[in-house]
């Protein structure tokens, strides 16, 4: 029988425009749930749009709606996975 991994769940809750994406998005980048290489691409493209600090944001803010506007829409679940336990 395999190891089963410890899961743990995590809820962010906040005002609005506290940097709850952003700071979700950047602990993935940090935790290795996602490359450098697509970081720079949502930076670029962020940039080019005038909202170059939402590189993180852009993670878990994957409607065009929520880009363009800079806010989160609708909900959103992400991943990580860690040689851990």
């Amino acid at each position: 029988m395999g190891k089963e991994k410890l899961h743990i769940n995590i809820v962010v809750i906040g005002h609005v425009d506290s940097g709850k994406s952003t700071t979700t998005g950047h602990l993935i980048y940090k935790c290795g749930g996602i490359d450098k290489r697509t970081i720079e691409k949502f930076e670029k493209e962020a940039a080019e749009m005038g909202k170059g600090s939402f590189k993180y944001a852009w993670v878990l803010d994957k409607l065009k709606a929520e880009r363009e506007r800079g806010i989160t829409i609708d909900i959103s679940l992400g991943q990580i996975f860690c040689a851990c336990k």
